[in-house]
C-alpha cells in the first residue's frame, strides 16, 4: 500500500473534477455554445483550460477562435448551458462522502481550494446538501494569483494554521498539481478528463484512480505513523474504521432524479 512521506495534518480539496463531476459539463457547454455560433472548439483545446481561472480560460479560447466571436458573449452562452446541465446532472465524484466522514471522525481539518467563485461553490454544495461539511473555502477573490500559482494553497494552509508541507492537496488537473506542488504540499492527483504527463506525475506523491484509493492511502499513512508513535493528533480508534466501511461504495443519486 502506498503511503505519504509525512503524517498529514490537513486535507485540501480542489472542487471541479475532484469533488464534483463538473469538468465534463463545462466541456460540453463550451463546445455546444461554440457550435451554435458556427465555430468548432476541439476537445484538446478545451482541455488546456482545465484548472485555470475563468479569465485565463477565456483568453485561451479567444486565441483559439482567432477573435472571430466576442468571447464574453460565447462565455455567457456556455455559462447558461452549464447552469441548465447542473440543474439535472450535478454529481459527486465517488468517495467524497466517505472521505468527509473519515476526516470528521479523526478530527483532521479540511478545506476547498478552487478557481471557482464563492457563489458557484456554495450553489454546488447546497445542491448536494454538503454546505455544512465545508467550513473553510478558498475561492476566487480570496487570492491575487490563481492556480497554477501557489498562492491559493498557501492561503488555505495559513487559514487552517497548518504547515504547507504537512497538508495533502487533492487535485485532478495539471494547473492544480503545479499550484499545490509549488506551495510545498504533498500532492495526490486523481485524474479526471486528462491523464497526467510524466512531468506532472513526477510532482505528485501519488496518482490515484479515485477518492476511495486516496482514502486507503491516508488511512495507511496514519496507521504507519501510529505504529511508530509519531501521531500528534487524536486520531480516534482507526481500527474501528474497517476498510469495508471506509471504502464502501455508496450510491450518489443524480440531482433532480430519483
Amino acid at each position: 500500500m502506498k503511503h505519504l512521506p509525512y503524517k498529514p495534518e490537513a486535507v485540501l480539496f480542489d472542487m471541479d473534477g475532484l469533488i464534483f463531476d463538473t469538468e465534463a459539463l463545462y466541456r460540453d457547454a463550451v463546445i455546444k455554445a461554440a457550435e451554435e455560433n458556427g465555430f468548432k472548439i476541439p476537445v484538446s483545446a478545451y482541455l488546456e483550460t482545465i484548472g485555470l481561472p475563468s479569465a485565463s480560460a477565456k483568453a485561451l479560447l479567444d486565441m483559439h477562435l482567432g477573435g472571430e466571436i466576442a468571447i464574453e458573449d460565447l462565455w455567457k452562452q456556455a455559462s447558461d448551458q452549464f447552469q441548465a446541465m447542473v440543474a439535472t446532472e450535478l454529481r459527486l465524484k465517488p468517495g467524497v462522502i466517505e472521505m468527509l466522514d473519515w476526516l470528521e471522525e479523526i478530527q483532521l481539518p479540511w478545506a476547498i481550494v478552487t478557481s471557482s467563485d464563492h457563489d458557484t461553490v456554495l450553489s454546488h454544495l447546497l445542491a448536494v446538501n454538503l454546505r455544512d461539511r465545508f467550513r473553510h473555502i478558498i475561492a476566487r477573490g480570496d487570492y491575487t494569483a490563481a492556480k497554477p500559482h501557489p498562492e491559493p494553497y498557501l492561503k488555505a494552509a495559513s487559514r487552517l494554521g497548518v504547515d504547507p508541507s504537512r497538508c495533502v492537496a487533492l487535485e485532478d488537473s495539471r494547473n492544480g498539481v503545479l499550484s499545490a506542488y509549488r506551495a510545498g504540499l504533498m500532492t495526490i492527483m486523481v485524474p479526471d478528463l486528462v491523464q497526467p504527463a510524466q512531468d506532472i506525475q513526477s510532482l505528485c506523491a501519488y496518482v490515484a484512480p479515485d477518492l476511495h484509493d486516496v482514502l486507503a492511502v491516508l488511512i495507511d499513512t496514519l496507521q504507519r505513523n501510529e505504529r511508530i508513535g509519531s501521531a500528534n493528533h487524536t486520531l480516534g480508534d482507526l481500527s474501528s474504521w474497517h476498510f469495508d466501511h471506509a471504502l464502501g461504495r455508496r450510491h450518489i443519486p443524480v440531482i433532480g432524479h430519483t
